[in-house]
């Protein structure tokens, strides 16, 4: 199955060179290119891609404004999104997250790990980099007092009420950044069994991926930040 891949970023240069680097893959292709977030929800909705690379700042409408309004459309539910950033310590990276991205890289990343990147996101399995994603939310959470602005910590928790005991168990191995693999080994089931009560944790909580799961875990205070 060919991946089919959006790219949404202000510099034509970049643009052009990502073009060439994803073309050149035989499972994916690019079907469409964005110079701003209004022309990668348009195009989201025309092109319909597997994934969208997005750049974080964009002129007009920047890449958040755009991540939140296409995970808000139940039409894209399929879109994944990887969040492009200069910076990979970058709290607007965390705001991306909350809005509906499945992870980030940076810029400078090498072209194997942009391209894996790509393959994880459209599998929608696991982050692009659990434990740096998670470290990431970890250090801004605890900047800002673990909660996202105007919510009410009891109201956050209750979002868990509807987990099972071992759904919660495998969400705090999520949110630790840990693979479906590791988790088995450390509860001695199958992988396909921690798929399953991950699968369930997600509609739950009415999270996207694995990466809305981590910050739903830290927001709720079912894993507390800890910054070194």
């Amino acid at each position: 199955m060919t991946i089919r891949v959006l790219l949404a970023d202000d510099q034509t240069l970049l643009r052009s060179a990502f073009r060439v680097l994803v073309d050149s893959e035989p499972d994916m292709e690019v079907v469409g290119e964005a110079a701003d977030g209004a022309q990668a929800v348009a195009l989201a909705h025309s092109a319909r891609p597997d994934v969208v690379l997005m750049d974080i700042r964009m002129p007009g409408t920047d890449g958040l404004a755009a991540t939140r309004a296409i995970s808000a459309d139940p039409e894209l539910a399929g879109v994944r999104i990887v969040m492009l950033t200069t910076f990979e310590v970058d709290e607007y990276v965390v705001q991306s997250l909350r809005a509906g991205a499945s992870g980030f890289l940076g810029k400078g990343a090498e072209p194997e790990e942009l391209l894996n990147a790509i393959r994880v996101a459209a599998a929608g399995e696991a982050l692009l980099s659990p434990v740096a994603t998670k470290g990431l939310i970890a250090t801004f959470l605890a900047q800002s007092g673990t909660a996202a602005e105007g919510s009410d910590p009891a109201v956050r928790s209750e979002r868990l009420t509807a987990l099972t005991g071992r759904e919660r168990e495998v969400l705090v191995l999520v949110a630790g950044g840990h693979s479906n693999d590791e988790i088995a080994e450390r509860l001695a089931v199958s992988p396909l069994t921690v798929k399953t009560h991950v699968n369930r944790a997600m509609a739950k909580l009415g999270a996207r991926d694995r990466a809305q799961l981590v910050v739903i875990a830290y927001e709720s205070g079912l894993v507390r930040p800890r910054v070194e």
